[in-house]
């Protein structure tokens, strides 16, 4: 996969968009192996979170516009629904919490990939710019529905229409990143997030992840129903017997994801 890479240390794994010259603009090969990568991790049941980050300057610049002036480029619909659709899906249905590391720019499309991690840190000089309206296109891969439900509807509709960007700082402000920090600290940080979520109870963290997700369009009653059936689910684990018996021995759990 020469233009991914994907490492493993201990419980976390790393997934980079390695096309820094290309700002790790998205490619048809690209989009495949991320979201195969995506499909790879979630079942591997040795990995129990994951990072994304980009080589280079950018998290990742969106569509490769170079590629879509190909005479075999699909039409646009079907390149969504084909390559785009299925990527984010692999990313919002992944069981396992992914940290994303923005270093840099994430426009575009890009900008939905980061919208789609779970969690989001971001270095200093990082960015989040809806680029569509500059192509004269309109924000896809999820952005129309994740950015108002992250940040509200009316500072999503400001970013949406005008494609003016959103600085780490303002990101911050707004609820859509965790925190800011130096752009040397962002991957040991994502990292180290990323160990704190292996250490939880995986099914737990996968049910909540799920919760959060229906949370979005459940009414009140219909979210305790939910909340109280995928209780009962964690309840019934070795994992949550062992949360029981760590505390009352006063140790840190080990959790085995049974």
């Amino acid at each position: 996969m020469p233009d991914l890479r994907v490492e493993t240390a201990g419980a976390v794994a790393t997934i980079t968009l390695d096309r820094p010259d290309a700002l790790n603009a998205l490619t048809v090969p690209l989009k495949e192996e991320l979201r195969a990568a995506f499909e790879r991790l979630a079942a591997d049941d040795a990995v129990r979170a994951i990072v994304l980050t980009g080589a280079g300057r950018a998290f990742c610049a969106g569509q490769d516009l170079r590629e879509r002036l190909e005479p075999d480029a699909l039409p646009l619909q079907d390149e969504i629904r084909i390559h785009y659709n299925p990527l984010i899906r692999a990313m919002r249905t992944n069981p396992k919490p992914i940290v994303g590391a923005i270093n840099g720019v994430a426009a575009g499309a890009g900008a939905s990939l980061a919208f789609a991690c779970d969690i989001r840190i971001a270095a200093e000089g990082a960015s989040f710019l809806l680029a569509f309206g500059r192509v004269g296109l309109i924000p896809d891969s999820g952005a129309t529905w994740l950015l108002p439900r992250l940040i509200g509807a009316s500072k999503a509709a400001e970013l949406a229409l005008t494609s003016d960007p959103l600085s780490a700082a303002d990101a911050e402000r707004f609820g859509l990143v965790a925190r800011v920090m130096p752009a040397e600290q962002l991957i040991d940080e994502a990292r180290a997030l990323a160990g704190r979520l292996a250490d939880g109870a995986p099914l737990a963290l996968a049910l909540t992840k799920r919760a959060l997700e229906i949370g979005w369009e459940n009414d009140l009653e219909g979210q305790l129903a939910a909340e109280a059936e995928m209780q009962g689910q964690a309840g019934a684990t070795a994992d949550h017997a062992e949360g029981i018996g760590a505390f009352l021995d006063r140790r840190q759990p080990r959790f085995r994801g049974r």
